[in-house]
């Protein structure tokens, strides 16, 4: 087994978890050089808010998109934009990532932002 698919192994058995909890659910995919993160409705029929580092204005500023600082941003941003969306509570769907480093600080953020995990 390799590091993907024991990931996606863990991230499968976490979004069962969450579908039965009926909340909105901010998603995080994590590559070598960008991170995005997204809020689904609870069935995940409909994306209510997303930000990425590929977005200009998250990634202005920033020395590169692979780092924590720029992971705090994205998070904060997609917390202010799922808030506007009307969303408050959401369950954190890591995709099967260690609650360690960028995922940490994107989570951080979206806490300090407003919303409730």
């Amino acid at each position: 087994m390799n590091k993907n698919t024991a990931r996606l192994r863990r991230a499968k058995s976490t979004r069962a978890h969450i579908r039965n909890l009926g909340v909105a659910r901010l998603s995080v995919l994590r590559t070598g050089q960008h991170l995005y993160a997204q809020v689904f409705t609870a069935d995940g029929s409909k994306v209510l808010a997303a930000a990425n580092t590929t977005q200009t204005d998250v990634a202005e500023g920033l020395k590169n998109g692979k780092n924590i600082e720029a992971a705090a941003k994205v998070g904060k941003l997609v917390a202010e934009r799922a808030l506007a969306a009307g969303v408050t509570k959401i369950a954190f769907d890591r995709s099967g990532y260690r609650f360690h480093g960028r995922i940490k600080a994107l989570a951080e953020a979206a806490r300090e932002a407003g919303l409730q995990f």
